[in-house]
């Protein structure tokens, strides 16, 4: 069974991303992508913030509606980027002492099929770092034709949200934190 508000969702398999969900589906893809982001709490929580507000998507140049400021389960959210449109539903968050962020999942209208994470994490010695994990499959035929092309734009989005990240946590390291990383 579904969560709450998932039913629109256009997969089966709502959490997959999050640690311990349930398994994507037969012919999804997996993309990780990690990106350090600095040191400290300061870093952590600025990154944390950026994350769950929005702002990563803004600053990696997507246009972001939502029905909601701070990404919750529940809240529809729709990025653009020139005229494509990309409606999804918030499926989870996490609010721990070491991690902070949230997926979403696709609905109706996504060019792609499934769910994307960002978590920011603070390891045990300090460093901070965001994860863009995907699990989907093509659902435009655009997209399908496409083929490793549309993987690798999906792979160069992601390090875009990380390069985004990182301008939006500059100057919350402490002095001398920067290049430890």
């Amino acid at each position: 069974m579904k969560p709450f508000g998932t039913d629109e969702l256009t997969y089966p398999t709502p959490g997959m991303t999050r640690p311990g969900g349930p398994p994507p589906p037969v012919g999804f893809h997996r993309l990780r992508v990690g990106v350090p982001l600095g040191h400290g709490p300061g870093t952590f929580a600025a990154a944390g913030r950026a994350v769950l507000t929005w702002r990563t998507h803004r600053g990696a140049g997507l246009a972001v509606e939502t029905s909601a400021p701070e990404a919750a389960a529940g809240v529809r959210v729709t990025v653009r980027i020139g005229p494509l449109r990309a409606p999804c539903l918030v499926v989870w968050t996490v609010h721990e002492a070491r991690r902070v962020g949230f997926a979403y999942g696709t609905l109706p209208g996504h060019p792609e099929c499934g769910e994307e994470a960002f978590v920011v994490e603070r390891a045990d010695d300090d460093s901070v770092h965001l994860t863009v994990l995907a699990l989907s499959r093509p659902a435009a035929p655009w997209v399908r034709l496409a083929g490793p092309v549309g993987r690798l734009a999906q792979r160069l989005m992601a390090r875009r949200y990380g390069r985004a990240l990182r301008r939006a946590v500059r100057g919350s390291e402490p002095p001398g934190a920067r290049g430890l990383g």
